[in-house]
């Protein structure tokens, strides 16, 4: 079973990954930040290193699929291979920041994979408004996030909203993240995982 939480920069994807491969025993599937080597850069100079970037963490979410599908274990995923291609790289695109001939390329590559990959059985997205994204970045205090602008971010929140509106690849559930505290309240993380467990049962 493949099981994946989507969500905006700040949404707190990592730390409920942690919880529900903690409670589930499922093994996690972190997105690569620590080790990157591009993100320093990146935000420093978006648009030199937004192509880099971008091939480098579809590169590496592909590999995850991939070892999902070859391992058969009860897996969780920090951030989808979708939010890449539908979120992040178009958004690069827009913003005048990856060029045409790169996003072509990007999407052509993106296309491919998808092609012999399928969606998790169920996805988890995170909704959060910009004033809880941005109250989160801080609090984590990642020094290459600090020059993320609220522009960045608004943009980013449409995209999502619009992508989740439309995304048929499996089972859903939204949580509005503004509403809950997964970390400090335990009544909030009970009724996260009470909503998992119907969907679960629902699979199979």
């Amino acid at each position: 079973m493949h099981v994946a939480i989507a969500g905006n920069i700040g949404s707190g994807k990592t730390t409920l990954t942690r919880l529900l491969s903690k409670h589930y025993k499922w093994k996690p599937h972190y997105e690569d930040v620590e080790e990157n080597p591009y993100l320093d850069d990146f935000y420093n100079e978006m648009e030199r290193w937004s192509f880099n970037l971008q091939i480098y963490f579809l590169n590496s979410r592909f590999r995850q699929i991939l070892e999902i599908r070859e391992r058969g274990q009860k897996v969780i995923q920090d951030r989808t291979i979708y939010e890449d291609a539908y979120i992040f790289a178009p958004n690069l695109h827009a913003m005048g920041l990856m060029t045409n001939r790169d996003f072509e390329n990007y999407k052509s590559l993106f296309d491919l994979m998808e092609s012999v990959t399928k969606g998790p059985d169920l996805l988890i997205y995170l909704r959060s408004s910009i004033p809880n994204l941005v109250k989160q970045i801080h609090k984590r205090g990642r020094d290459f996030e600090n020059s993320i602008s609220i522009e960045y971010l608004s943009r980013l929140n449409e995209r999502y909203e619009a992508w989740i509106t439309t995304y048929n690849k499996g089972k859903v559930i939204i949580l509005d993240v503004d509403d809950i505290d997964f970390v400090e309240n335990p009544e909030h993380l009970g009724e996260v995982i009470s909503k998992i467990d119907a969907e679960i049962n629902g699979l199979f």
